[in-house]
């Protein structure tokens, strides 16, 4: 979906358990890191990384204010973008860790909790055409820039009412948001409505990184600003020196950037790694490349043609796993991502909780984790939360277990039995809403895949689904007017690591009647559904909201994790708005002309700045 969403996997119908140990990457195995591109085992500085993909997923047009997935955040926060304070670029825990960026270091708050001062380094500079030294007015500039509405800042939210006097509208102008303060050139000071215990890791996110509003400023619309966008950081798109930024009316679109074909990113001559202590910056060029035909971008893996397969099909996926020789070009990582099917609780029959209990009880868990291809793909979910954003401590916890996850039949008919759609009590779903339930999926493997699946398992207990495959299934899904009843389409990564861009999902008061991510519609209240036009057919829906606003005002620690531990176990017991099935990992194929590959676990893929290739190819 919008957050950090895996290209889908086909499904290859291998058990793998042992992929992830053998071939995980970011075991050290490919040398130990440097900072100035000399050479360190087989790495040596220079070339060309290409990457060819399916398509460009992004949501606007590479404006980092509107852009919502991790394709585009792992090139704007490993090559184009530097924020005040950022990540390791590194996998696991290790990457999640915050670090001083284009700030000197990391700053504690102040006071009640509500105050972050940071000093700006010397020397960080914005690249061609600008060639200036980045100073907090750019930083103020790009918080303006998602309080302008014209803009479409993808998660707003999480400045808006947070950040004192940040009101998503249009751009206050300098100095018009309260709560950020610029003391000089070098420092600048957030001022929060209230305590928000993860709000450094929402200053990492690219829409919070500094932007010229010499250029940026020219564009109004969204997705414009994407083909004009000025590096911070190691690299630029090719062709940016030559942008004429002497006023609006010269500037013509970098031609490094065409968003249907490829792009050119190449160095920065104004970066200055002497201020980057974790860039590594091996090589020269990176070009990401649209290449439609599945096939042939992954033959050309063997031609090194192409350098990088994210989530390769069955074919590539075997080849890798069964010959010794290319085991060292396979890299699997925890993606700390969940796949899940969700159930609207205001549609029948799902709006009464023991039908959705005796789905979670009765799915074939196994066998949806063969769809996607086995073990390699990931662990089957028992709760809501990755178990990696929750340090294990809820690794044993499985509200609705069956033996192998094979699914509970007989526990399922217990469940089913005490419905009000169960009209003699024998555990099977017998009333007219249970029969031709529309359910939406996507008509690309693993859903295709999952289908036959996930159908068998309901008919166990009576239910029968009018299964539609679509190309966007997530239009229909998020719009709430559509009322579809169940899917099994959706998945959900962290925007950063804290459990709260989860519980996102299950706001009440962040229902939205288009765009809307609480696909179950947890605490939908009468006066949300006459908003979206739609009948409040269960006035009983539970809300979670409080829970939400008490873990989010825990600061970080153990504490907060006890609390959002205590959220996934309320909404696994008392709203059961999901099947969770899959924790899933993220699974890359590389040539032979890389030397060096490195995962970013902020943003779920490539550490562009830490691989490296063979410069003489």
């Amino acid at each position: 979906m919008r957050s950090k969403r895996n290209v889908w996997i086909i499904a290859l119908m291998l058990v793998l358990s042992l992929v992830a140990a053998a071939c995980g990457g970011g075991d050290g195995d490919d040398g130990d890191t440097g900072q100035n591109g000399e050479a360190e085992g087989d790495a040596e500085r220079g070339g060309t990384l290409t990457w060819e993909s399916e398509e460009f997923s992004f949501t606007g047009g590479f404006d980092p204010v509107g852009e919502y997935l991790g394709e585009a955040w792992g090139v704007y926060t490993n090559l184009l973008l530097r924020n005040l304070v950022s990540y390791k670029h590194a996998p696991d825990a290790e990457g999640n860790e915050l670090i001083a960026d284009l700030a000197t270091e990391v700053p504690e708050p102040s006071g009640d909790g509500t105050e972050y001062t940071f000093t700006i380094k010397d020397g960080v500079m914005f690249g061609p055409p600008l060639s200036r030294e980045i100073v907090c007015e750019d930083v103020e500039y790009a918080f303006r820039r998602i309080a302008t509405e014209t803009l479409v800042a993808q998660y707003g939210n999480y400045y808006e009412g947070v950040i004192e006097g940040l009101e998503i509208g249009k751009d206050p102008g300098k100095g018009g948001i309260s709560g950020i303060t610029c003391s000089g050139d070098k420092e600048i000071t957030f001022t929060l409505s209230e305590p928000t215990g993860d709000f450094l890791y929402r200053l990492a996110m690219p829409a919070a990184a500094p932007v010229p509003e010499e250029v940026a400023g020219c564009f109004k619309r969204a997705g414009e600003y994407g083909r004009y966008l000025v590096s911070s950081s190691g690299y630029m798109f090719e062709g940016s020196d030559q942008m004429d930024a002497s006023s609006c009316d010269s500037l013509e679109p970098i031609s490094g950037f065409d968003p249907d074909r490829e792009q050119i990113l190449v160095r920065n001559p104004d970066y200055d790694q002497a201020t980057d202590d974790y860039r590594e910056n091996w090589i020269d060029e990176f070009h990401h490349v649209i290449n439609t035909n599945t096939n042939d971008l992954e033959q050309r893996l063997d031609t090194g043609d192409n350098d990088i397969v994210y989530t390769p099909t069955p074919q590539t996926l075997r080849k890798f796993v069964q010959d010794p020789e290319l085991e060292d070009r396979l890299h699997v990582y925890s993606g700390d991502r969940t796949w899940y099917v969700t159930m609207n609780l205001n549609e029948a029959p799902f709006d009464d909780i023991n039908v959705r209990k005796a789905v979670n009880l009765v799915m074939d868990k196994d066998g949806l984790l063969r769809a996607w291809g086995g073990a390699n793909q990931g662990e089957i979910a028992t709760h809501i939360i990755p178990n990696s954003m929750l340090n294990d401590t809820l690794s044993d916890y499985d509200p609705y277990p069956s033996e192998n996850f094979a699914g509970d039949e007989e526990a399922a008919k217990a469940a089913m039995a005490e419905s009000k759609y169960d009209t003699d009590g024998d555990g099977i779903c017998d009333a007219p809403e249970c029969k031709g339930i529309l359910q939406i999926g996507a008509n690309v493997p693993p859903n295709t895949d999952m289908l036959p699946i996930v159908e068998a398992s309901l008919e166990k207990i009576g239910i029968t689904l009018e299964s539609r495959e679509v190309t966007d299934a997530y239009t229909p899904i998020t719009t709430v007017a559509r009322r579809v009843p169940i899917s099994i389409r959706p998945g959900w990564g962290k925007d950063y690591p804290d459990v709260y861009t989860f519980a996102v999902l299950f706001q009440g008061n962040g229902i939205a009647c288009e765009g809307n991510y609480n696909y179950s519609l947890v605490g939908l209240t009468q006066e949300k559904a006459d908003e979206c036009g739609i009948p409040l057919n269960n006035p009983d829906i539970p809300s979670v909201d409080d829970k939400i606003d008490e873990c989010y005002a825990v600061s970080q620690g153990p504490d907060r994790i006890t609390c959002w531990g205590e959220l996934d176990q309320q909404l696994m017991e008392e709203v059961v708005p999901w099947v969770p099935y899959l924790f899933a990992n993220v699974v890359y194929t590389v040539s032979g002309d890389v030397t060096k590959f490195e995962f970013d676990q902020f943003s779920g893929t490539g550490a562009w700045s830490k691989i490296a290739v063979d410069p003489s190819t």
